[in-house]
């Protein structure tokens, strides 16, 4: 059988100290890649709900207070920074084009 190349993948949650985590495979689904699927999956899911409740929250007729603001903003800091971490993380995994020859 050939050999697997080692797979880099960064995970959705941090490590120790609150350091990025990263996890080192062949390729091949594990407990821990698999739980790291579920948890991005969810976090999407958390980003999409807050950002659907945040909108009536930040329309033009909405009357809340900085306090309120704040927490919302929050929140949606906290979801983007989630969904941003997932977009690097898979594309960091996307195959580089190969060149033509020429």
């Amino acid at each position: 059988m050939g050999e697997r190349s080692a797979h880099v993948r960064l995970l959705p949650f941090s490590g120790p100290e609150g350091k990025r985590a990263h996890l080192i495979t062949d390729g091949t689904a594990s407990m821990l890649s698999l739980l790291a699927d579920n948890i991005e999956s969810q976090q999407i899911q958390t980003a999409t709900v807050i950002v659907e409740l945040a909108r009536p929250m930040i329309a033009e007729e909405a009357k809340l207070t900085a306090d309120e603001l704040r927490w919302i903003a929050r929140r949606l800091i906290e979801s983007l920074t989630d969904v941003l971490n997932i977009t690097e993380s898979r594309g960091q995994r996307i195959p580089n084009y190969e060149e033509e020859a020429e």
